[in-house]
């Protein structure tokens, strides 16, 4: 079963940011003037010493949200992940792919990544009956990201190769603030998609017209969204993390207007456990 774009946009969002916050929160290092919870004189040896070097984080947990982009109907999720980094922190695999530090001076840092789009089953709703699947394809990309204390700020691009064949960019920031055992977050963003992409999971063509009973609908280029998330991360050990979020997407232009949109307000809700070794 592929993975729809709701849960493929939560999945990227999310669950890698989870972790790397859970990752640098739980490293002793990170922990300021105070003192990491149950800090541990002794570094860990053999293969856990190794899976501590490379920062390897694993948890699991679940996602409650749209059942597609643009859905009225929710369902649960289940998200497990596993992210690791490794070459002096350079190098970032998480749950939707790869993350290379390219260029990085102070506060400022150039990215290149590489993952999967999971395109979209017409299965996974008898709203989506007519349209067809659109398939998976690779993604490639960039992120430029620049830290301003307690709020970094990021641009992606990213260009997917079969599948939609379309491009998305994303422009946001996020504010984090420590007390205590908890992590605080709070953050907004915009993603922008080139016309194949909208025509992809937007538009409406003549024949699937006439499949679905929707009416034919083809959108331009356009900002597609805008997600405002918040979430605590709660620090129970030196190792063991809890993390809850919330999002709220809103759609906008274009895909906002699409007769395959039902509800243009996306929230979802996700919650999941971790261990940094």
């Amino acid at each position: 079963m592929k993975q729809n774009a709701g849960l493929m946009l939560l999945s990227a969002l999310a669950v890698p940011l989870a972790a790397g916050t859970a990752a640098r929160a739980a490293d002793p290092g990170e922990f300021g003037a105070g003192e990491p919870p149950e800090a541990s004189s002794e570094r860990p040896s053999g293969f856990r010493g190794k899976l501590h070097d490379w920062n390897v984080v694993v948890g699991a947990g679940a996602i409650y949200g749209p059942k597609f982009e643009g859905s009225k109907d929710f369902k649960v999720m289940p998200a497990p992940f596993v992210s690791a980094s490794f070459f002096n922190d350079c190098v970032h695999v998480g749950p939707t792919g790869v993350l290379v530090d390219i260029y990085k001076v102070e506060n400022f840092k150039i990215s290149a990544k590489g993952g999967m789009e999971f395109g979209r089953d017409e299965d996974e709703s008898d709203h989506l009956k007519g349209l067809g699947d659109i398939d998976s394809g690779a993604e490639i990309g960039g992120v430029i990201s620049y830290e301003l204390g307690p709020i970094e700020l990021t641009a992606g691009i990213d260009k997917i190769i079969g599948g939609s064949d379309g491009l998305t960019g994303t422009f946001g920031a996020e504010y984090s603030h420590m007390v205590g055992r908890f992590i605080f977050s709070a953050g907004a963003s915009a993603t922008w998609a080139d016309k194949d992409y909208m025509k992809s999971y937007f538009g409406v063509t003549p024949l699937q017209s006439a499949r679905s009973g929707l009416e034919v609908y083809d959108p331009g280029a356009g900002f597609k969204r805008i997600d405002l998330t918040a979430s605590v991360t709660y620090l129970a050990s030196e190792h063991w993390f809890v993390r809850g979020q919330a999002e709220l997407g809103i759609l906008t232009g274009d895909a906002r207007n699409s007769p395959v949109v039902q509800k243009d307000t996306q929230p979802s809700v996700m919650m999941f456990v971790g261990y940094k070794f």
